[in-house]
């Protein structure tokens, strides 16, 4: 028996084995993908998920409406509650990946699942989620997917889960969040319905090399900081008195040199506690004192950056 027919043989049994634990999840354009992880349990992304509810379908052809446990949308998780049936939960495996590690990226669609192989071509990687935040210690990998991969499982050659896939980044190359003892504690907290809320400003920002060059061509002088290019109706950072043109250079006594500082700073951030600010507006430097219990819900959940207002890492998900 050739190399190949050993491969194929080993993908075949693989995927007998963890295609019935992977489901659709949201349908649609939007729509993903997802892994039941316990009795009644779907683990997916946090950008798969926009409604209370979402619809599920599972690799037997049936389908159920699923209903949301617990967010992490800085993280991009999500854990829903669906009857799984006698659908087994993948195991996890344990450990981490090598580089060259062989992968399998298993996706639910409306078709049935999708099974493809690849290698890991990196790890400890970094993006940034919905909201911004930098998202640490991925996993590269060079299984091909197609839209509604968000989601799925990368598993191993035993079937094992290794991560869930959530990134594109270039062409042919994927992210995928580790399935490590971290994720495990952050996932058991989700299916508790106990969702994960970070304070949010409410500001979409520039870095600070923009805000050089603007300050430089009105003649102001030098000032390292984050340019806010926008601030949400009804956000704190509005409730606050925060102005699109203002520069934003020290948060809770952290100087602000990249948008990772004022996340830092935000994560802090204690349940009704106030954050100082210090901002320059022109040629003069205000300390403003930001509430986030004035924030209105939902509002300016997002804080690009980058010089088009897009994150600073590449990459995009992979519905």
């Amino acid at each position: 028996m050739s190399a190949l027919d050993e491969l194929s043989i080993a993908m075949g049994s693989v995927a007998e084995r963890v295609a019935p634990a992977v489901a659709s999840v949201g349908g649609g354009w939007r729509g993903g993908s997802g892994v039941v992880i316990g009795r009644g349990l779907v683990l997916t992304n946090a950008h798969n998920v926009h409604h209370d509810e979402v619809p599920v379908g599972f690799a037997d052809g049936r389908t159920a409406t699923a209903r949301v446990a617990g967010v992490d949308a800085d993280g991009d998780l999500a854990v829903v509650q669906v009857d799984t049936g006698d659908i087994a939960p993948l195991e996890w495996a344990e450990g981490g990946v090598a580089i060259g590690t062989p992968v399998l990226a298993v996706t639910g669609t409306s078709h049935g699942p999708r099974l493809t192989l690849g290698f890991v071509s990196s790890v400890a990687r970094a993006f940034r989620g919905p909201r911004g935040r930098r998202i640490s210690g991925s996993i590269e990998h060079t299984a091909p997917m197609a839209r509604g991969s968000s989601g799925s499982a990368l598993v191993n050659a035993s079937g094992q889960l290794v991560g869930i896939n959530t990134n594109r980044v270039g062409d042919g190359f994927y992210l995928a969040i580790p399935t490590d003892s971290t994720l495990r504690v952050r996932v058991d907290s989700l299916s508790r319905g106990e969702s994960s809320e970070r304070p949010q400003l409410g500001v979409a920002v520039a870095p600070a090399k923009v805000a050089r060059r603007l300050r430089q061509a009105v003649g102001l002088p030098e000032r390292d900081g984050l340019l806010v290019r926008d601030v949400g109706e009804g956000s704190a950072a509005a409730s606050a008195g925060i102005r699109p043109g203002d520069l934003l250079v020290r948060a809770a006594g952290r100087d602000l040199k990249g948008v990772d500082d004022l996340f830092d700073a935000l994560g802090g951030v204690s349940a009704g506690d106030p954050l100082e600010l210090r901002v320059v507006r022109g040629a003069e430097e205000l300390v403003l004192s930001v509430s986030f219990r004035a924030a209105a819900a939902g509002q300016a959940e997002s804080e690009p950056v980058g010089d088009d207002g897009a994150p600073a890492d590449p990459g995009s998900p992979v519905h």
